[in-house]
C-alpha cells in the first residue's frame, strides 16, 4: 500500500504526486520509452486506478484494521480524491500539459 499511499491521503498531497508520475510518464514518451502520451489516457486511467484498485485495497486494509482507527480516514480520502479527480481530473490534466508546453487534447479527447 505504501507505494499508493498518496492516493489515500489530502487531495494537494495526491496531485503532487501524481503530477510527478504523470511527468515522469511523459519523459518516457517524449524519450521514446512509452508509445503513448499519458496526456491521451490519464484522466480515465485514474478513474479506473481508483474504482478498480485504491479503493477496494483502502476497502479491505480497513476490513483487517491494519491501520487502526485510521483507516476510515484512509478510505474516506480516496473516496474524496477520486470524487475531485471525476470534477477535476480533465483540467488538472490540461494544467500539467501546460507546465510541460504541451496542451493539444481537448476535454472531449480525454473521456
Amino acid at each position: 500500500a505504501s507505494d499508493v499511499a498518496h492516493t489515500m491521503q489530502h487531495w494537494h498531497i495526491y496531485r503532487k504526486w501524481n503530477e510527478r508520475l504523470f511527468m515522469e510518464m511523459y519523459q518516457a514518451f517524449k524519450s521514446g520509452r512509452a508509445e503513448k502520451s499519458p496526456e491521451t489516457f490519464w484522466y480515465k486511467g485514474e478513474l479506473g486506478f481508483f474504482d478498480f484498485y485504491i479503493i477496494p485495497l483502502a476497502m479491505k486494509l480497513k476490513d483487517c484494521g491494519v491501520f487502526g482507527v485510521s483507516s476510515d480516514e484512509y478510505l474516506n480520502y480516496a473516496t474524496r480524491n477520486r470524487k475531485e479527480w471525476e470534477d477535476r481530473g480533465q483540467e488538472v490534466v490540461r494544467e500539467m500539459m501546460e507546465k510541460i508546453g504541451g496542451g493539444s487534447m481537448d476535454s472531449e479527447t480525454m473521456k
